[in-house]
């Protein structure tokens, strides 16, 4: 197959319009067109369908699309080493974690990141999702359970729990709670049980809630449940993680805590040389180093 071709048939498949897919290639219509059509006609399939509105992908379509993402992205890939192969740290570098971790931890460190490494491009992608580094829809995740697809250099970071927090001045306001039970005269702020999240939260928010909790604020992530309780509407279910940044928070019902969750930095095999790579892994690893010390130098006070 023409490899020109396929070029131009993919532009066409991610617009959905020969007029945009056009505009992109720096070709005529009638140009991308003429493409397609010879395409067509050599593989003796239609590969679209032509609607008013715009083209929608055939059976065959649809087959020979996902055959030119995997290769597009494998380009990517190449194209990614190739620059990294180069001494300076420079260019794209895509990052997915978690909502949480990456709201609460993660982007209130980058400055000392780009400090650094000026001419780096961070696209942080915060989803609960876990993306296919592999297929290159991330360069380097960090997760909070090990992962599992092949192929991947994974390295342990730290551990997580989900603990039990409010601010000083609630607690001025209100009766510190002393044991489980005493929950019935707090607002409960946490994740929805329904929303993506890790299942060691969900377990420690389902206990609390035989307690005959008797208000709650439930949010989608954990920087909403922050929120909640910066603003001193109740006791809210954190990561440990949030008391070094947010030292106002005071940590209520010692006794209660999830199972712990591991916190993984994981990224492609072939992206192994990578520099942008390298510089980010050694980044957060110095990072967690330094929050690791300030917590024990806090704990012995």
């Amino acid at each position: 197959m023409d490899w020109d071709k396929l070029r131009i048939f993919h532009a066409v498949a991610d617009a959905g319009s020969l007029t945009h897919a056009g505009d992109k290639l720096n070709l005529s219509q009638s140009a991308v067109s003429r493409q397609v059509r010879a395409l067509e006609e050599s593989l003796n399939a239609t590969l679209f369908h032509r609607h008013a509105r715009g083209l929608i992908l055939t059976e065959q379509g649809e087959l020979l699309f996902d055959a030119t993402t995997a290769m597009s992205k494998r380009l990517e890939a190449a194209s990614a080493r190739i620059r990294d192969s180069e001494e300076e740290v420079f260019g794209d570098l895509r990052v997915t974690t978690t909502t949480g971790f990456g709201t609460l931890w993660l982007a209130p460190r980058l400055p000392k990141l780009y400090e650094q490494y000026p001419d780096l491009r961070v696209d942080l992608m915060l989803e609960e999702r876990v993306l296919d580094l592999p297929m290159r829809e991330a360069d380097v995740a960090i997760r909070m359970k090990e992962p599992s697809q092949a192929d991947l250099i994974r390295k342990r970071l730290m551990s997580v729990r989900m603990r039990a927090y409010a601010t000083k001045d609630y607690l001025k306001d209100h009766d510190f709670p002393e044991k489980m039970e005493d929950m019935q005269d707090h607002r409960l702020i946490c994740q929805n049980i329904n929303s993506a999240q890790v299942g060691a939260s969900v377990s420690l928010v389902q206990e609390m809630m035989t307690h005959d909790v008797q208000s709650t604020l439930t949010v989608n992530n954990y920087f909403g449940v922050l929120q909640g309780v910066l603003n001193n509407l109740g006791i809210g279910i954190l990561p440990d993680y949030v008391i070094q940044d947010f030292p106002d928070l005071v940590r209520v019902l010692p006794e209660i805590e999830s199972a712990e969750v591991p916190v993984f930095l994981a990224y492609p095999e072939e992206l192994r040389q990578s520099k942008r790579i390298s510089a980010f892994r050694d980044f957060v690893q110095d990072e967690i180093i330094a929050y690791r010390k300030a917590l024990k130098s806090k704990e012995t006070i």
